[in-house]
């Protein structure tokens, strides 16, 4: 049970950074559909559900220290190389997100310059990079509590203190910028970014734990825990959206009407949440390349976080706008791999057991091209 709880936290850390933790992913996302929304909470929910328990429990069969392996062999030659490389683009994007998302939050709490808290974010996440991955998973996990408990507490104090219905909310909500067309676009769009964000951290994550069993349950119960944050932020927000929606980090501003004091305690829960997306994604970024713990993935994390610091005076609301919804079409080719992966792999298990053996060797051989 523990190992299960383990998993799933750390599943949750891993995609669970700037944009949903501060309530700016939610808001895009859910929020601006009005009522809607929380029908696309709900749709996510069981999306995140599937998708947690395929790609931890792909990670643990195969075994895998980097998303490439697994990715060619669920996606096959040609579809994996598009997979692959939507993953790779993700990965750095999203890091350079998270670094101007922690910039964000320290400025709206406490005043601090932007590039101050992007600079501390950068050099955080390139010393934890380069510990081993078990320990990097110990400390995306060990954060997570503390995000599922504020997002809890903000829910129902939200809730509980409403000025307007929700039937009087509706129309702010639905004033707010979404660059998604319709409610259900938008949660599918949300579940595939999010895929694309959290798959190669996740297969090399269940790749660490032997028990496939184990590691299956562990994923669908990170990616259904998820799912809750979502709904509960979302509900939040909604509640709220006539006070918090004018600023980059609702969720914060939302907390802050509560106490000052624990909106400075949310700011470091956020500023931790943050920095679990951004070790994930700059890990899985260099771990594609190079042997991590080496002298050049060690010299490569360092190049990445300094180019990703440059790139993220960009701005964290402009980049999530744009990037994310952008990630999530791209991401539908891995969200379309996931789907077909159990058919796949119970097709190569009966040709390994009739001998032919010759269709996985073909993507062993992409994969290393």
């Amino acid at each position: 049970m523990f190992k299960i709880l383990k998993i799933g936290s750390a599943f949750i850390g891993i995609i669970v950074g700037a944009g949903l933790a501060s309530g700016q992913e939610v808001l895009q996302y859910f929020t601006s559909f009005g009522h809607l929304g929380t029908f696309a909470a709900i749709v996510s929910t069981i999306l995140f559900a599937y998708v947690g328990m395929t790609l931890v429990k792909l990670g643990s069969r195969m075994r895998t220290t980097s998303h490439k392996d697994a990715i060619y062999k669920i996606s096959g030659r040609y579809l994996g190389v598009i997979v692959d490389y939507v993953i790779i683009f993700t990965l750095f994007g999203v890091g350079v997100v998270m670094i101007a998302g922690a910039g964000s939050t320290l400025h709206q709490q406490f005043g601090l310059a932007p590039f101050i808290g992007s600079l501390l974010m950068t050099v955080l996440v390139i010393g934890t990079v380069m510990l081993n991955v078990k320990k990097v998973i110990a400390i995306i996990g060990s954060i997570t509590p503390f995000l599922v408990l504020s997002v809890i507490v903000i829910g129902v104090y939200s809730l509980f203190t409403m000025d307007l219905s929700f039937a009087e909310l509706e129309p702010i909500a639905k004033q707010q910028e979404s660059t998604l067309p319709h409610w259900f676009i938008s949660a599918v769009n949300y579940v595939s970014f999010n895929t694309a964000v959290g798959a190669a951290m996740a297969l090399v994550m269940g790749g660490t734990e032997k028990n496939e069993k184990t590691a299956t349950i562990g994923g669908f119960v990170g990616g259904l825990g998820l799912g809750v944050i979502i709904i509960l932020s979302h509900l939040a927000i909604f509640s709220k959206v006539d006070i918090a929606a004018s600023f980059d980090m609702p969720m914060l501003k939302i907390i802050d009407d509560i106490s000052p004091v624990l909106a400075i305690i949310m700011s470091l829960v956020l500023f931790g949440m943050i920095f679990n997306t951004a070790v994930s994604m700059f890990y899985a970024f260099v771990a594609r390349f190079l042997e991590m713990n080496t002298k050049k993935a060690n010299l490569a994390i360092i190049i990445t976080g300094a180019v990703g610091f440059a790139a993220s005076f960009v701005g964290f609301t402009d980049l999530v706008a744009f990037f994310y919804p952008l990630i999530g079409y791209l991401g539908l080719f891995l969200i379309g791999a996931l789907v077909y992966a159990p058919f796949k792999l119970a097709k190569d298990e009966n040709r390994k057991k009739n001998g032919d053996i010759g269709e996985v060797d073909v993507y062993k051989k992409a994969a290393n091209e």
